[in-house]
Parts: structure tokens; C-alpha cells; sequence
């Protein structure tokens, strides 16, 4: 029979418990007739089914044109999501292929909480699992008296800073310095006023490093009154980006003897990624056992990881967060077009000029969305991020957490997400308003109560690069055997199947399970001379072992 015919709630099946129910004291005759109508409605429904060329289901029952019974194409699904690149419209919902969802619950990691289900992809030798052993590698000599007071200026958000941080306390550590708590930087994008103390514990940051660099929460009153107890008044030594250590021992620590303290500002990304092992080793050292997020941000965390845990237990889907970069700043500069109407146009110019002031209209810079769409540079849109996890074997059981920052235009751009796995939550709504009350107004503190929840996901997607997905792929990556199931999909394919105007679903799963297959392959690897140690901790903090933990 038509699955047309059976989504609009006829059927055989339907129409004979009718009959049954009508005819029980219509005779003989009452019967033959309704089981000859029965049959002269199956016949018209094969014709209908036939003629329309075996459709599959629509959204309301409409059939779809098609050669295969339950397939639709991707771009008339994206159309009655929102259409295009953007989001939004009418949300849908996609059929649910009962085998597929089993044979993907069997690959991807089952709703156990053990960390066994979080390490490593099948596509990996059980045998080649990776420990954390920094500790072993670190050198650890008596401190020397210090040559002097480093000071460092943390700019950007959550994960920026956190990278200067620990580049920070490597170059103390390089200079013999004795680090100052490091300035956090007020950004115009991030708006965020926090200090150190308010995101990090700063007693657990300096008892822990107290054997391999002094760290202090000020400079002493005797060095201050030596530059007019003014901060602005220490040089500030100027650094390139990814400066060698040579560069600190030659160009800083001469100025640094010499006066006592120094200041570099900014510091972002100021240190080589490829330094001698005890400075990788220190580096790790920092980020995995130093910094700890302060303890208001660790209560309210670890209650919220533990609802999610809960609620993709009672339901035995999979607990997935997805770090989902579609804030207005991110789509203002991306250059992208989703809607392509005026208001997009106007909000979209209003946020670029408000936040990078003229950058985008300089003499011989053209900006063709287009070109960035088919370069993987285009921000994806919530609809997009449904329709690759549905793909590719989620389904509407799984307890999806979107890390975020607040997203553009989010009624209507979530609706079909939120559509697609009900169960989807956000930091808004898995934490009661009076939790977050604290954190509000605080964009490195709510992302840090995103990376706290994403951290143990039993799946981490990851769709837009940047600091907070490589921070945590690393994070995951050191905690949990080398590898945690990550989805790094490859956007220029995405693209293809997303832009395609013929695929059917069918054929765009298949291509969505390929784009999983490579992201595992991916996942565990070793760290390569320009790669960041904050994203690949292999080989210099973690040691390969034998067997499982």
C-alpha cells in the first residue's frame, strides 16, 4: 500500500477495523459489499502510489515525488525548514528508519556513564590507549631565587585566556620569573568584566604550581612604589606572535633583570607551539591540574551534568552536546548570507560595523558569501546541524545540550532543531533562572558552565572551530584514553550534500555516514610541530599503554 495512503491514517488496515466495527449486525451482504469497496480502495491507492512514482512521506501526509518509498530531497527538507542557508520557517520532522537508528545506537557510545563508552572510536586499536602522565615528564629542580615579577595581559574570551594563562606560567617558568595572577582584557565582543578569581580558583592555581613557577596574587608594595605604584608605568615588552623561547631569554629576560618586573600585553598566542618537552609538559601541567573553574561555576555544573545524565538514561539515548556558533557577532563575521533579506542585511552590517569598525569596507576587500559557503567558512545554521546528526544516526532520543552564546534571531533559527531532538537543552533551560542568576551578564562564566557540561558528553560535535571546541577536544582527548567520541564534520562536504538540489535522504545519510567515519579516523592523533599542544596533548603529556584502564 501507498506510505502516503498510511500517513494520512487510511489503509487497509484502518478501513477494515471501520467495517468491522459498522457491519456486526449488517448480514451477509452488508460484508461482501464493505470488503469489495475495501479492495476497490486498495487497487486505487497502488494506482495512486504507482502514478505518483512511489512517493515518500511528507510533512502532513503529502506525498513526495520519488523513486523510492520513504525518500524526499534534502532541499525540499532544508526548504520547509527555513530554505537556503538559513533556518527557521515551518520546523519539520524527520521519519525515524528504525534500522538505521539500531545499527548507529550499536557504533556510537550507549548510554552507559562509564568512561570505557567515552573512550576511543571503534575505528581505533583497543590496545593503543593513552594516559595521562605529565607528572613523570615534568622536570622538577629546586626554584632558584627569582629574576623579577612577570605580569601578562589575558585577552579574549574563556579559552583564549585560559591558552595565555598557560603560556604564561611556561614563560615564567622559562625566565625564572615569579608570574603575577594574569589581567583579563575587557573585550568589546565578549563584554565581559570578570577576573581571574571569578572564573578559576586562584588558591588551587597556586598551590598547585607552587613546585615549578611562584605565582602571586599582586606585586609587592616595594616593586610597585619603584614604578609610582602604577602598573602602566612597567615596560611592556611588545612579543610577536609565537615567539621562540629564545626570543624571552634574549629580548625579555635582560629587561626583566634589569628592572625587576615587566609587562607583556597582549599575550594571546605569544609563545611557539613547538617548545622544549618540560615547557609542553608544563603546559599541560597548567591547563589539566592547575586551573579548575572556580567553585560556584563547579557546583552549578555538576549539577547540571548530572540532569543530563539522568535524562538520557531514563529515555536510553545517547547524551550529545553540540557547541553550536551561531551567535549574531560569529554570523556578522563570517560574511555569510542565510536569509539574504534586507533586515538580515541591516543587522548583519549593524553588528560588523559595532564591533570591527570598518574592517569590512576597506579599500580592495571583497566579500563574496558564496565563495566562504563553499569553503566550509559559513557558520552552520541550527536546521543544518539537525539534519547532519539525524543523518547520521541520532534520533529523537537523544539528549542533546547546545553550548552556546545567545543565538541570532533563535526563535526562529532554533525551531527546527529543537523539532528534531526534543530533548535538546541549553544552559537556560537545564539550570532554574535563580542558578543562573550569578553568571548573567558574565560571558566567560556561562561558557565555562558550557565546557563543564560538554566535557564528559558521551559525543562533543563541534561545527565552527575556534578556542572552545579545540580546547575541549584536547580536554576530552587527555581524559579519556587519547580520544573521546568527537564529530569534527568536514564542512566542504557538508556543503555538497546540504547544496545539493537532487540528493534524496537516503543517499544524503550515507554521505552523512562517511563524514562520521572520517571524524573518527581522525580522531586520535599525535601531535605535528605547528599543531597546538592545547588541542593534540599526544605524545608530550600522555604516555601510550597497554589494555584498558
Amino acid at each position: 500500500m501507498s506510505v502516503a495512503l498510511y500517513a494520512r491514517g487510511g489503509g487497509c488496515g484502518a478501513k477494515a477495523a471501520a467495517a468491522r466495527r459498522s457491519g456486526r449486525g449488517g448480514g451477509g451482504r452488508r460484508r461482501a459489499a464493505v470488503v469489495l469497496l475495501l479492495a476497490l480502495a486498495y487497487v486505487a491507492g497502488l494506482l495512486v502510489f504507482v502514478l505518483a512514482g512511489g512517493g515518500g512521506v511528507g510533512v502532513g501526509g503529502r506525498v513526495e515525488v520519488g523513486r523510492e518509498v520513504g525518500v524526499m530531497t534534502v532541499a525540499s527538507l532544508r526548504r520547509r525548514g527555513g530554505g537556503g542557508g538559513g533556518g527557521g520557517g515551518a520546523p519539520f520532522f524527520l521519519r525515524d528508519d528504525a534500522s538505521s537508528a539500531s545499527a548507529a545506537a550499536s557504533s556510537l557510545s550507549s548510554t552507559s556513564w562509564r568512561r570505557s563508552m567515552l573512550m576511543t572510536s571503534h575505528y581505533q586499536n583497543p590496545g593503543e590507549l593513552w594516559m595521562p602522565c605529565v607528572n613523570r615528564k615534568l622536570i622538577r629542580p629546586e626554584l632558584p631565587p627569582s629574576n623579577g615579577y612577570l605580569m601578562i595581559e589575558a585577552n579574549g574570551g574563556l579559552n583564549q585566556q585560559r591558552l595565555s594563562i598557560c603560556d604564561a606560567v611556561a614563560v615564567a617558568s622559562l625566565l625564572n620569573a615569579t608570574l603575577v595572577i594574569p589581567a583579563f582584557h575587557f573585550n568589546s565582543v565578549w563584554r565581559d568584566h570578570s577576573k581571574f578569581g571569578d572564573i578559576f580558583d586562584e588558591d588551587h592555581f597556586i598551590e598547585t604550581l607552587k613546585e615549578h613557577v611562584r605565582v602571586v596574587k599582586e606585586l609587592p608594595v616595594d616593586v610597585l612604589t619603584r614604578f609610582d605604584h602604577n602598573i602602566s608605568s612597567i615596560p611592556n615588552m611588545r612579543t610577536k606572535a609565537y615567539s621562540s623561547p629564545n626570543h624571552y631569554m634574549q629580548k625579555v629576560l635582560p629587561k626583566l633583570l634589569e628592572l625587576g618586573a615587566v609587562r607583556i600585553a597582549p599575550f594571546s598566542n605569544r609563545l611557539a607551539q613547538s617548545v622544549p618537552s618540560n615547557l609542553q609538559a608544563l603546559r599541560c601541567f597548567v591547563n589539566y591540574q592547575a586551573l579548575r573553574f572556580a567553585e560556584p561555576i563547579r557546583v552549578l555544573a555538576e549539577d547540571m551534568v548530572e540532569r543530563m545524565v539522568k535524562r538520557s538514561t531514563l529515555t536510553g539515548g545517547k547524551f550529545v552536546s553540540v557547541h553550536l556558533r551561531f551567535e549574531e557577532d560569529m554570523v556578522a563575521f563570517s560574511c555569510c548570507t542565510y536569509d539574504g533579506g534586507l533586515k538580515e542585511k541591516t543587522e548583519m552590517e549593524n553588528a560588523r560595523e559595532r564591533s570591527w569598525r570598518g574592517k569590512f569596507h576597506r579599500h580592495g576587500r571583497v566579500i563574496n558569501p558564496e565563495a566562504n559557503r563553499r569553503d566550509g567558512k559559513c557558520p552552520l545554521t541550527p536546521l543544518e546541524v539537525g539534519m547532519m546528526l539525524r543523518g547520521m544516526g541520532f534520533d529523537n532520543t537523544t539528549s542533546l545540550y547546545v553550548a552556546s552564546g545567545k543565538i541570532y534571531n533563535a526563535e526562529k533559527y532554533m525551531a527546527p532543531l529543537r523539532q528534531m531532538f526534543p530533548l535538546l537543552a541549553t544552559k537556560d533551560t537545564l539550570a532554574l533562572p535563580e542558578e543562573l542568576a550569578e553568571f548573567e551578564g558574565h560571558s566567560s562564566r556561562l561558557a565555562a558552565l558550557d565546557y563543564s557540561v560538554c566535557l564528559p558528553s558521551e559525543v562533543f560535535v563541534t561545527t565552527q572551530g575556534g578556542n572552545f571546541p579545540h580546547f575541549l577536544m584536547g580536554h576530552r582527548r587527555y581524559l579519556f584514553g587519547g580520544n573521546a567520541r568527537t564529530i569534527k564534520p568536514d564542512k566542504r562536504k557538508l556543503v555538497l550534500s546540504f547544496d545539493d538540489p537532487n540528493i534524496r535522504w537516503n543517499r544524503f545519510k550515507r554521505h552523512m555516514q562517511d563524514i562520521l567515519h572520517h571524524s573518527d579516523m581522525r580522531g586520535t592523533a599525535l601531535r605535528k610541530p605547528n599543531d597546538s599542544i592545547y588541542t593534540f596533548p599526544m605524545p608530550e603529556c600522555m604516555c601510550q599503554q597497554d589494555g584498558m584502564m
